[in-house]
């Protein structure tokens, strides 16, 4: 029998070694999961995530005969917000019980060489398959419903609280009542600030984007109140000196997520800003679509970062990087490895 144990890999499993697993995963269903001793570069899979033949296609179908849903993890190894995935939300019981109850899990390397068969039936490797669907963040997971359409997308990490919201609107099929936004704005509240933190790098009103040659590139910056990660970036990212350095290099602007707040977008639109984050499919907060100096958008942050990460966010657009490396990941292990070769300690969850 084959089993999988990392990505990528793949061994025969004994009897006793599945024995041992089903205990793993009786535990972490437990919420009390050994998977605190993950080393830091390994990210391990939970063993009830599905080990198929990764033609979504078939994929699909078994999950829709089940009454279930597909979730497709895209990850790699040395990835703190992985194994902050695996460690934190996969050791908790309710959102263990509404993974395995209401959908089949796969997990994919963002630079494997398995092959996969992805919906039109193409084939093309885990790495193909990832640049294929613009993965630049891990975690990436992806949402489908019986019919293969996406229904919500994670591109980063989510805190426990708001990826357990992110199951019960997939699960419960409510994007036919609206969007996954709406949705994580009404039933998710942070323990934190009633009020959004004003930063005096904001540009001020009226709210005129559009871009200019010449000019500098634009980060707008969509936020709530009651959002935790979102005081988390004012009072520790934006606090460090070399985020604070690069943001000299932007416009910033910032409009609260719903608001009716004017503005003309960087392409020469008139609209509200809760118009424009709709049409932006902005999901998450604090996010982060950056534009260059021809309005067109050039990279986004729509999940939880560490300042490490933002950091590099924002001098991968500033640089225009962008242009020549469209992978982020790759643009930060040789961001990491530069500055580890400048005899700086990089760690990537600080």
């Amino acid at each position: 029998m084959i089993f999988l144990t990392r990505f990528g890999e793949a061994a025969r499993v004994t009897m006793a070694t599945l024995l041992r697993a089903a205990g793993f995963a009786l535990a972490m269903a437990g919420g009390v999961a050994s998977a605190q001793d993950v080393g830091s570069s390994a990210v391990d899979i939970p063993p009830w995530f599905t080990d198929t033949f990764l033609d979504f296609r078939e994929d699909i179908r078994d999950a829709a005969r089940d009454g279930r849903r597909l979730m497709v993890y895209f990850g790699q190894d040395g990835c703190p917000y992985c194994r902050q995935l695996m460690v934190t939300n996969f050791s908790q019981r309710s959102i263990v019980e509404k993974t395995r109850k209401h959908f089949v899990a796969i997990a994919l390397n963002l630079w494997g060489d398995r092959e996969t068969t992805w919906l039109d039936g193409r084939k093309m490797s885990e790495k193909a398959l990832a640049r294929h669907l613009d993965v630049q963040f891990t975690p990436t997971l992806i949402f489908f419903d019986q019919r293969g359409a996406v229904v919500a997308r994670l591109n980063g990490y989510y805190p426990p609280h708001r990826f357990e919201a992110v199951l019960d609107y997939v699960a419960g099929r409510h994007e036919r009542k609206g969007s996954l936004a709406a949705y994580l704005a009404r039933n998710t509240r942070d323990p934190a600030s009633p009020r959004l933190a004003d930063e005096p790098f904001f540009l001020p009103p009226p709210f005129d984007l559009r871009r200019t040659p010449s000019g500098r590139p634009l980060a707008v910056l969509f936020e709530t109140t009651h959002c935790g990660p979102c005081d988390e970036l004012h009072r520790d990212g934006f606090k460090r000196q070399q985020v604070h350095a690069l943001l000299e290099r932007f416009d910033v602007v910032r409009f609260a997520l719903g608001a009716r707040t004017a503005l003309t977008t960087p392409d020469g639109r008139t609209m509200t800003a809760q118009a424009w984050a709709t049409e932006l499919n902005v999901a998450f907060t604090p996010t982060v679509v950056f534009f260059a100096t021809d309005g067109r958008e050039a990279f986004r942050i729509d999940a939880y970062l560490r300042p490490f990460h933002l950091e590099s966010s924002l001098e991968y657009v500033a640089s225009g990087a962008y242009r020549d490396e469209p992978s982020f990941q790759r643009y930060i292990q040789g961001r990491a490895d530069r500055l580890r070769g400048r005899g700086v300690v990089v760690d990537l969850w600080k």
